[in-house]
C-alpha cells in the first residue's frame, strides 16, 4: 500500500494499528501558518482568563459562608435567682455566662470582652438564692439559642450559614462536614467532567458546566435548611470543577510553546485578583444570601460564550487529534481570518495546511475518541500522571500545616487571608520568571525541596525558634507549596497527550482536592492528630523529591497529541553523551534551540517557490526522473 507523504514530513507521526495507519499532525507547527499568536489568539486568551475572576469569587466564598463568628449563649432569666431576673445589658451577661477560664463567680458589673465568656454554657443558680451576690452551683447547655456578634469572626458578613442555622457547640461538626462535602464535589467534578471533556470537547463541557453551575448557585442562595444547602453546594462544586478544567485546557491548547506559560500564569493572576477582591465584596453584601446572588449574577453573563462561539471556540488541537477534520478546518479558517491571513489566497493554495490534512486524512475520516481506560493501559503516561498527582496532593495538603502556624501567630482572619493570597501571587511571579529559563523539572524539584525543608524545620525546631522565624518559615512554606501545586498541574498538562488530557489532568486536580480536604477533616477532630498529619506530609515531600527525577522535561517542546507521543515523554538521561564524530561547523556555542515556527516558515516559503517555478508535476516522479536521466545520458 502506497502512502502519500507531503514535504513537511516532520509534522506527522505514524502508528500501525488494527484499523490501518493512524496519522496525527503536530498542531504547534500548524499555528504559524495561521498567523502565529496574533490578534485572534490574544482575544481568545483574554476571554478565557476573565472567567477565572468569577470562579475565584465563587470558590473562595465558601470560606466566608462557613466562617464561625463570635458567639455566646443567649441569657436565660429562668436560670437566675429572683433578685437577678430584672437585670439587663452587661450585668446580665456577667451573671449568666461563665468565663472561659472557669471563673470564680465573683463578677463585677463591668463589661468583659466577648471572647472571655464561654460559648456553649450558662450559669445555673439555686432556686432559693437569698444572698446579695448569689453564687452559681453549676452550668448547663444553652437553653435559648445563641447570640452572634456582627462580623465577630472577622469575615465581614453579618449573617452566614453558621448564624442562620446555629452551627455551633454541639452542631459544630456540621461545618467541617459542609467543607468536606464541597471538596468532594470538586473532586467528583474533576474526575467525571475530565473524561467528558475528552468525549464532548472543551467548549461543550464548558457550556454544560456553566448552565449547571448557574442552576446550582441559584438553588444555594434560596436554601431553606442546612441539608439543602450542603447538597446543592456540593453539586455546585462539581460544576465549578468542570468550568475550571475546560477553561484551563482550552487556554493551553490554543497557545504555541513560547506563550503557554505566560497565558497560564496570566490566568492564575486573575484567580489571585478575585481572591483579593472578595473581602471587599463581602463587606458590601453583609448577608450570605446577597453574597451568593452577587456571585451568581456574573455567571449569567458568561452565557454570551454560548451565543458567540467566537469568544470560546472548540479547541482545534483536540479536533485534529481526534480526526474531526471538517470542524477543525472551519475553526482554523476563522483563526486565520482573525489573524489577517487569507488561507484561500492563490499563493497558499498549493501548500497550505488544509491540503496537508487532505493528503494525510483523506476526504472522509471517522473520528476517534479516547477514554480513561485507554490511558490506563499506557506505561509512561500513567507514570507521569501518578508522580505529578502525588506532588499535587502533597502541595495542597501541606498548606493547612503552614496555615496553622499563621493562625498561632495572629488570630486575625483578614491578615491570614491576605498573607495566604499574597503567597499564591508571589508563587505565580516566581514560576513566570524561572520555569522557562531553568525548566519545569528543575523548578518543581527546587520548590518541593523548599517545602519539605520548611516543614521539617517547623516540626523539629518549633520550640527553639523565635516567633518571627516561625512566621517566616510558614510563609516560605506556603509560597513553595503553592508553587508545587501550580507547576505540577501545568507540567502535567504539557506531558499528557491531547486525546486524554481532560481525564489525566482531571485526575491530578482531583488529588489536589483530596489534599485540601484534610484541613476540614482536622477541624472535625478539633485538630487532634495534627502533628502526625504534618509529619506524614513532610515525609511525603521528601519522598517526592526522588519521584520528580523520573519526570521528563517539556520546556520548548510541542504538546503531545496522540498516545504514542505521550509515551515518548520519558526522563532525559542524567549525563548526556558527547558525540566525538560531530562536525565542528555544526557545533557552536551560539547554537540556538530548534524553533518550529522558523522551520514552518522555511518549509512554507520553499513550497511556494516550488509551486510557482514548477507548473507541471508528473504523477510518477520516479519515471520522470528516470526519463530526464536517460535524456541527459543520450545527449
Amino acid at each position: 500500500m502506497t502512502h502519500r507523504v507531503s514535504l513537511s514530513t516532520e509534522t506527522f507521526s505514524w502508528r500501525e494499528g488494527a484499523a490501518g495507519v493512524w496519522k496525527a499532525m503536530d498542531f504547534d507547527i500548524v499555528i504559524p501558518q495561521l498567523g502565529g499568536f496574533g490578534r485572534y489568539h490574544k482575544r481568545l486568551a483574554v476571554a478565557a482568563c476573565l472567567p477565572n475572576l468569577l470562579l475565584a469569587f465563587s470558590s473562595f466564598s465558601d470560606v466566608f459562608l462557613s466562617l464561625t463568628p463570635g458567639h455566646h449563649c443567649r441569657p436565660d432569666p429562668q436560670l437566675l435567682p429572683l433578685a437577678l431576673r430584672n437585670l439587663s445589658g452587661d450585668p446580665l451577661l456577667n451573671y449568666s455566662l461563665p468565663l472561659q477560664s472557669g471563673g470564680d463567680g465573683e463578677q463585677e458589673g463591668k463589661a468583659l470582652p466577648p471572647a472571655a465568656y464561654s460559648r456553649c454554657r450558662l450559669h445555673r443558680y439555686p432556686l432559693a438564692g437569698g444572698a446579695r451576690q448569689p453564687l452559681p452551683n453549676g452550668t448547663v447547655a444553652c437553653t435559648r439559642g445563641w447570640q452572634f456578634e456582627a462580623r465577630g469572626g472577622g469575615g465581614g458578613l453579618h449573617n452566614n450559614i453558621v448564624s442562620q442555622w446555629n452551627l455551633v457547640c454541639k452542631n459544630f461538626w456540621k461545618i467541617p462536614l459542609e467543607r468536606v462535602s464541597y471538596k468532594i464535589g470538586w473532586t467528583v467534578g474533576y474526575l467525571t467532567l475530565g473524561s467528558v471533556t475528552d468525549r464532548l470537547g472543551r467548549r461543550n463541557t464548558f457550556i454544560l458546566s456553566l448552565v449547571v453551575s448557574i442552576i446550582q448557585h441559584i438553588g444555594v442562595s434560596v436554601s431553606v435548611n442546612f441539608v439543602m444547602f450542603v447538597v446543592l453546594h456540593m453539586f455546585s462544586g462539581v460544576a465549578l470543577a468542570g468550568l475550571f478544567l475546560s477553561l484551563y485546557i482550552a487556554r493551553l491548547e490554543m497557545c504555541d510553546p513560547p506563550h503557554r506559560l505566560m497565558i497560564t500564569m496570566f490566568a492564575g493572576s486573575f484567580t489571585v485578583g478575585g481572591e483579593l477582591l472578595l473581602p471587599g465584596l463581602v463587606e458590601l453584601c453583609r448577608d450570605w444570601r446577597i453574597l451568593q446572588g452577587v456571585v451568581t449574577a456574573p455567571f449569567i453573563l458568561l452565557l454570551l460564550y454560548w451565543c458567540a462561539p467566537a469568544l470560546f471556540p472548540e479547541s482545534p488541537r483536540w479536533l485534529l487529534a481526534t480526526r474531526q477534520i471538517v470542524k477543525c478546518k472551519q475553526i482554523l479558517r476563522d483563526i486565520a481570518a482573525g489573524n489577517g491571513v487569507n488561507m484561500d489566497d492563490e499563493l497558499y493554495t498549493p501548500c497550505n495546511v488544509f491540503n496537508e490534512m487532505d493528503s494525510m486524512f483523506g476526504e472522509y475520516t471517522q473520528s476517534r475518541l479516547y477514554t480513561l481506560c485507554d490511558m490506563v493501559t499506557t506505561g509512561v503516561i500513567w507514570k507521569n500522571i501518578l508522580i505529578l498527582g502525588f506532588t499535587t496532593f502533597i502541595g495542597s495538603g501541606i498548606q493547612h500545616c503552614f496555615s496553622q502556624s499563621l493562625i498561632a501567630y495572629s488570630p486575625s482572619f483578614h491578615l491570614n487571608y491576605f498573607v495566604t493570597a499574597g503567597a499564591e501571587g508571589v508563587a505565580l511571579l516566581f514560576l513566570y520568571f524561572t520555569v522557562n529559563k531553568f525548566g519545569r523539572r528543575g523548578i518543581l524539584l527546587l520548590s518541593t525541596i523548599i517545602t519539605g525543608m520548611s516543614s521539617l524545620l517547623l516540626l523539629a525546631l518549633v520550640q527553639y525558634m523565635h516567633q518571627s522565624l516561625r512566621l517566616a518559615l510558614s510563609i516560605l512554606g506556603l509560597f513553595s507549596a503553592y508553587a508545587v501545586v501550580t507547576l505540577s498541574i501545568f507540567f502535567a498538562s504539557e506531558v499528557i497527550p491531547t486525546v486524554v488530557r481532560g481525564a489525566g489532568l482531571g485526575l491530578i486536580m482531583a488529588t489536589g482536592c483530596v489534599g485540601k480536604a484534610t484541613s476540614p477533616m482536622m477541624d472535625l477532630h478539633n485538630n487532634h492528630g495534627f502533628f502526625l498529619l504534618h509529619v506524614v506530609f513532610a515525609s511525603f515531600a521528601v519522598l517526592s523529591v526522588l519521584c520528580i527525577m523520573l519526570l521528563p522535561e517539556s520546556k520548548r517542546k510541542s504538546l503531545p497529541e496522540s498516545l504514542k507521543d505521550g509515551e515518548k515523554q520519558r526522563r532525559p538521561p542524567l549525563f548526556l553523551s558527547q558525540n566525538k564524530d560531530r562536525a565542528p561547523l555544526l557545533h557552536s556555542k551560539h547554537q540556538r534551540h530548534y524553533n518550529p515556527e522558523n522551520y514552518s516558515k522555511l518549509v512554507t516559503a520553499t513550497k511556494k517557490m516550488w509551486a510557482q517555478n514548477v507548473p507541471f508535476q508528473s504523477q510518477d516522479p520516479v519515471n520522470e526522473s528516470g526519463t530526464e536521466e536517460t535524456k541527459e545520458s543520450t545527449s
